[in-house]
């Protein structure tokens, strides 16, 4: 398989239930044979509100107590080394003050962390992101890939943030995330360590935790808007972006301007449900890697089967004797996570071929950087906020407490889907977790909203495609796009036909008709 340089890597792969940004896929240029092709035989193609003239002559309407933001240069970003970046003068940065709890509105405030990229041409009014999650960290990410939305910056100042409970928004701490993180997935200490985490979780961070899940994100992401004197909210959102995206708009349906939400969470999927549908997406992912390494030349086999007997006997052999990686180690739990985050974008599939095939050689390094990525292992050795706040909102986003033996079902289950990727872990943390966790965040419907783009691709092992029609359905106002091809979100997949599409209908406001499609890039 062909080589490529390990450190690009490490920016393109951003975890969170993850979310991948390929920062070194620049998105296609428009002279590409892709195009959409699309069934309008029932539905003809539908516009979403002009904001051309709103942002500028309407005053935006304003939720209640919704403050204004102080933007002034940003310091401190990270490059994508991971190390400090030096400041970009067209980067700004700010925080916003919005209730802890807003059941006590006057009561006390958390300030949210944001960035903006200010249009470079004749604006239209603000764009918000969300890359996933849900953890991900919006300032981060829109500093390391603002350029890779330059058509839509000409047009909009590009802005994002950090949530509640996320890194430089009153981040979620639970003290060292070291041993939740390097567990084998099929050990025993699993339940045991999980106990132990949650307790220390709400030792330090109680007060919040039950104030972190999406439908409060939701509520701040109206005072943003209001904020930034916007009419309507344009919005791009991205694996756990789709869902919060999703419970905006069933919030403040009349509030919806231009959204697309690509790489769709079906919110109502069981704990069950949506271990053994993602495990199933990365096996698909995993047969997909395998076949395309074998094509190129694969040092993991000469055949599928073989590679796959490869990182299955990597793995085993991790468990009791995990490699030495300077002053650290290679478990079976890092390797399992670096596997699985490679497969998230085609791009980083030559990445995972070197990496597994150095590890089976007793080199654990390359491993260990795919896994330190997506746990968000900084430079300097510590961790970003994102394995806590996944944790938190998740457990405060269902009310479903699984219990022992419903954790040891699915993992049963999901071992013999695709023995790489037992999948209980989230069922153990949030059985022990100390806030109560409610179902409001799954009930989904946008009805009076503006047409929001849905999309969906077939190759999608972390939102499987099967849950972009699902979310589509449940907003009443989605219009559904499918991509064709491999990859976590399809915008940074590397396809002319997504990116046009998406990008028309944020500048022109023309949504496409049913059933469009985009053919794999």
């Amino acid at each position: 398989m062909k080589k490529t340089s390990f450190p690009s890597l490490l920016c393109a792969v951003t975890l969170a239930s993850a979310t991948l940004v390929g920062c070194s896929a620049a998105k296609p240029t428009s002279g590409s044979a892709e195009q959409p092709t699309t069934s309008t035989a029932t539905e003809p193609a539908r516009t979403a509100p002009d904001q051309a003239s709103t942002a500028a002559t309407k005053p935006a309407q304003t939720a209640k107590g919704s403050g204004s933001v102080a933007w002034s240069p940003c310091t401190g970003l990270p490059g994508p080394d991971g190390k400090p970046a030096a400041p970009d003068p067209a980067i700004e940065c700010g925080k916003l003050a919005v209730p802890l709890d807003y059941t006590k509105q006057d009561g006390e405030q958390i300030d949210l962390a944001l960035i903006r990229v200010k249009a470079s041409g004749d604006r239209l009014g603000s764009l918000v992101f969300n890359f996933g999650g849900p953890g991900g960290s919006g300032v981060d990410l829109l500093s390391m890939t603002a350029k890779v939305f330059a058509g839509m910056g000409a047009r909009y100042d590009l802005v994002s943030f950090d949530p509640r409970g996320v890194e430089r928004s009153a981040p979620v701490k639970c003290g060292s995330v070291e041993k939740w993180i390097s567990l084998d997935p099929a050990g025993d200490e699993v339940d045991k360590v999980a106990k132990k985490f949650a307790a220390t979780c709400a030792k330090i961070s109680g007060k919040l935790l039950p104030h972190v899940g999406t439908v409060n994100a939701a509520r701040d992401l109206d005072r943003i808007r209001a904020a930034l004197g916007d009419e309507r909210l344009n919005y791009f959102g991205m694996s756990y972006g789709t869902h919060l995206g999703a419970v905006y708009a069933t919030q403040y349906p009349k509030n919806v301007g231009r959204f697309v939400l690509d790489g769709a969470l079906d919110p109502t999927v069981t704990f069950a449900e949506r271990a053994k549908t993602q495990t199933a997406g990365f096996r698909q992912a995993f047969e997909a890697f395998a076949a395309d390494c074998v094509k190129q030349g694969c040092d993991l086999g000469a055949d599928p089967a073989a590679v796959r007997k490869s990182v299955e006997t990597l793995l085993s052999g991790l468990r009791d004797k995990p490699l030495k990686v300077a002053d650290r180690e290679l478990t079976k739990g890092l390797a399992s996570t670096g596997v699985l985050a490679a497969l998230y974008a085609k791009l980083s599939w030559p990445m995972l071929e070197q990496a597994a095939a150095a590890a089976v050689k007793g080199d654990g390094a390359q491993l260990l950087a795919l896994a330190d990525s997506y746990n968000g292992r900084k430079a300097d050795g510590t961790y970003s906020s994102l394995m806590t706040s996944v944790l938190a909102i998740d457990c405060v986003d269902s009310a479903e407490r699984p219990s022992a033996a419903e954790i040891d079902q699915v993992e049963r289950e999901t071992a013999k889907i695709f023995p790489l990727m037992r999948n209980g872990g989230l069922g153990s943390i949030c059985a022990h977790w100390p806030a109560p966790g409610s179902d409001e965040s799954k009930k989904i419907d946008a009805t009076g909203s503006a047409p929001i783009l849905v999309i969906g691709g077939k190759g999608d092992p972390a939102t499987p495609y099967a849950w972009a029609p699902k979310l589509a359905a449940q907003l009443k106002t989605g219009v559904l796009v499918t991509y064709e091809g491999e990859g976590h979100g399809a915008y940074l997949s590397g396809s002319s036909c997504v990116s046009r599409l998406v990008d028309a209908y944020f500048l022109t406001g023309k949504s496409p008709g049913t059933n469009a499609t985009c053919p794999a890039a």
